[in-house]
């Protein structure tokens, strides 16, 4: 009943008898099933790696939505499970403990909590100083967004100079004209940057 209800039960005995039961859980932060609802809604697949029992797990699992579960994995086994996922796609791996560290470094994006571990924190990619799940789509959508910009830039940068210095090279433009057109590249790739600001 305790394993179901997401808490790991620890047994007491003195000599070949079992005199009782202490139950330990880590509290499922509040954001948790929201953070993982919107990664479904971005299209990320979810999985958690824990070293807790099977019925702990899908316990957690049934609360905060998570699409996969792998329990009972030490920290070999869940850089094992992050180099086998890494094979169908790429990987971010959120963690904050000891335990999580080499699964940190495999991913292709290591996502250490704030409270976490030194050893944690110096493994992963990003902090998320705010400990907080919910800066973890945040996190992939700045990012996305920090992508669309960098392939603007790249577009507008290189339109104006394919287009200008070529039409300047024959003498259908005035090289001055060309000249500050790649200037106006400059100032739009800037511009554009700056917009990342108005990011929420």
């Amino acid at each position: 009943r305790l394993a179901d209800e997401g808490k790991t039960p620890l047994f007491l005995a003195v000599g070949a008898g079992v005199v009782g039961v202490i139950a330990v859980a880590d509290t499922v932060k509040p954001t948790s099933a929201a953070a993982v609802s919107e990664l479904h809604d971005m299209g990320v697949r979810t999985v958690m790696l824990t070293g807790d029992n099977e019925r702990t797990a899908r316990a957690i699992q049934r609360v905060c939505g998570v699409d996969e579960v792998v329990a009972g994995v030490l920290p070999e086994g869940k850089e094992r499970e992050v180099a086998r996922l890494s094979g169908e796609g790429a990987v971010a791996m959120v963690g904050d403990g000891i335990n999580d560290a080499p699964a940190l470094a495999r991913a292709n994006v290591g996502i250490a909590i704030g409270a976490g571990t030194d050893i944690a924190i110096e493994s992963a990619d990003m902090v998320l100083m705010k400990s907080d799940l919910l800066d973890v789509p945040a996190a992939i959508q700045l990012s996305r967004a920090t992508m669309r910009t960098i392939k603007q830039n790249l577009f507008w940068a290189l339109i104006y100079n394919c287009i200008m210095i070529p039409l300047a090279a024959v003498g259908i433009l005035a090289p001055a004209l060309a000249g500050a057109a790649m200037a106006l590249s400059s100032v739009s790739v800037v511009c554009n940057s700056l917009l990342l600001k108005r990011f929420r």
